[in-house]
């Protein structure tokens, strides 16, 4: 099958700078997210036919379309409007008809998207890839899975001899910045599962995911003049060196895969009178995920210990868990997107998600929401692509799930 509006919605949606702010206190967290939801989707919702179509003060956006037929289940398909810390500002997208396998030129720069960097490209050959002009991110993440609900749902509504469940669909702020969900809910949207489309290449169906915290360290120091510092000065960038040499040289997200965890090192800046460092701790299994914390407050303790002072400062906060634990318990959800996909001739790739999505959270709500490809490719950066054809893959799986009977 192929759907008109689909390309046409992408490229609108794409050119939206809708990118989120970590240092505001708003929801959403910047006002480009909200216009976004109030005068793009909203409408666009209202003129499908989606009912009670409302935005809430949680920053979400929701809409309705009735069931036509007896099914057992509500089912909600949810995807987020902002975009990652990268230029978003001008996203000029480029559209690459049959794709010939060889590089990319991105726009007028220098970049070039070649298949020696990034050898994924070689799946799309024949295929309309969407890339960037080299100047921006291109906003796949997550504007291919707004782009994806939003076709559906009309494909269903303009064919009402398809029999469909109930569907509620849900466009949500700040999933970038790992906050879009806390305030998520989970009554009003009213679904027995729901899924984020939110995933990568073709096929992607994702229950597991990392349990995450973040920890912020202050180093304090004492700053004397170099020439008579023996013995007086303490360092506090040296403080920050020192502690970081005393995590596994080998957890750290370059050096790992899979289901190991890491240590990943975001920030180190400061003077030799105060320093500060924060990181990002990754696990999938709860005790290794609890001896990584351990590990760090340990290391505390000891500086502190050796430096006689408390002159080495942790705030460690948990930020999600890895939502394997609700949904292994009833996979009901996963088992109807792996047929819908069977069905289709689409490969199920069913792998731990090395990062998080907002079904992180939520599912931990009471609410389970596994992961479906969107399509992106090289996401958060000049270098992003996504194929038309997997998206409109994506398109005929969320139909799917929303056609399906036992």
């Amino acid at each position: 099958m192929t759907y008109d509006n689909l390309l046409k919605r992408f490229l609108t949606y794409v050119r939206i700078n809708t990118r989120s702010d970590a240092n505001s206190t708003k929801t959403p967290t910047t006002q480009s997210q909200a216009d976004f939801a109030l005068t793009v989707l909203k409408p666009e919702m209202e003129n499908i036919g989606l009912k009670d179509v409302h935005y809430l003060p949680n920053g979400y956006l929701v809409g309705t379309l009735p069931a036509n037929g007896d099914f057992p289940y509500k089912i909600g398909f949810i995807a987020h409007m902002d975009t990652a810390d990268f230029n978003a500002e001008g996203v000029n997208p480029q559209v690459i008809e049959h794709y010939d396998g060889g590089s990319v030129q991105l726009g007028q720069t220098d970049f070039t998207l070649n298949p020696a960097d990034f050898p994924n490209l070689k799946n799309y050959v024949g295929q309309t890839l969407i890339t960037t002009d080299g100047t921006t991110l291109l906003g796949s993440d997550d504007k291919s899975g707004i782009a994806e609900i939003m076709t559906a749902v009309e494909y269903l509504v303009n064919h009402p001899e398809i029999e469909h469940s109930e569907i509620r669909i849900g466009f949500g702020p700040d999933e970038e910045i790992g906050i879009g969900a806390d305030k998520f809910d989970v009554a009003d949207f009213d679904v027995d599962f729901a899924y984020t489309v939110d995933g990568g290449p073709l096929g992607e169906l994702q229950y597991e995911t990392f349990s995450a915290a973040a920890a912020n360290i202050n180093f304090i120091g004492r700053n004397v003049h170099p020439g008579t510092a023996k013995n007086r000065m303490i360092n506090a960038l040296q403080l920050a060196i020192d502690f970081h040499e005393q995590l596994p040289a080998d957890e750290r997200p370059e050096k790992t895969d899979g289901y190991e965890g890491f240590y990943h090192l975001l920030s180190l800046n400061g003077t030799v009178e105060e320093a500060h460092s924060s990181y990002i701790i990754r696990d999938f299994e709860d005790g290794s995920f609890a001896n990584r914390k351990a590990l760090l407050q340990h290391i505390v303790e000891k500086m502190n210990a050796r430096l006689g002072a408390e002159r080495v400062e942790l705030k460690l906060n948990d930020q999600y868990y890895n939502m394997r634990k609700v949904i292994e318990q009833d996979m009901t959800c996963v088992n109807i997107a792996k047929k819908v996909m069977e069905d289709l001739a689409i490969e199920p790739v069913i792998e731990p998600i090395r990062g998080g999505t907002d079904g992180s959270k939520i599912s931990f709500m009471g609410l389970p929401t596994p992961n479906l490809f969107a399509g992106g490719e090289n996401m958060h950066g000049r270098f992003e692509f996504v194929s038309l054809e997997t998206m409109q893959k994506a398109v005929e799986v969320i139909i799917g799930i929303a056609a399906f009977r036992h």
